[in-house]
């Protein structure tokens, strides 16, 4: 079943992602590389922990916030333990990329841009992974798949533990 919006009703430890940051603060580390570690700690960039970012980075929240927003690496909600991504650039589409996208969503029982209730798959689409000769591209946790049919979704699929 698909989650409309992930919310935690728990409250969030900031204490990783304030480590984090004074480590970087210390280093003279950028803010992108900040924000890439706390979500490599955390699954994801939540509102509190964005918080506790700006302030040990001693920058406004809002230029925390538009980092996340700007670059699609980042996400602002719980990622499922297996990422799922496919490339819909004009390479992979006219390729098949819609069709793969599709199957994924019927097999996975989740629409783009969503994860499963219980936080297994996430699910999303991207303009262009910069394979264009390999498509259609699917990614699953950063790793590539390439021309991939339909097939080819229930073994990648099946492959997931």
């Amino acid at each position: 079943m698909p989650s409309e919006e992930l919310t935690s009703v728990e409250e969030i430890d900031v204490s990783a992602a304030r480590r984090i940051a004074a480590g970087h603060r210390a280093q003279g580390n950028s803010l992108v590389t900040v924000l890439q570690d706390v979500q490599t700690e955390y699954g994801y960039l939540s509102p509190e922990v964005l918080e506790v970012v700006a302030q040990e980075m001693d920058v406004p929240f809002s230029q925390a916030y538009g980092l996340a927003t700007f670059y699609s690496s980042f996400s602002l909600q719980p990622r499922g333990k297996h990422h799922v991504c496919v490339c819909m650039g004009t390479a992979c589409h006219v390729r098949g990329a819609a069709n793969i996208l599709e199957k994924l969503e019927r097999d996975l029982g989740i629409k783009t841009g969503q994860t499963s209730d219980d936080l297994q798959h996430s699910l999303e689409s991207v303009n262009c992974l910069g394979a264009c000769a390999l498509g259609p591209v699917v990614v699953v946790n950063d790793t590539y798949h390439g021309k991939v049919t339909s097939r080819d979704v229930d073994k990648i699929l099946g492959d997931l533990d």
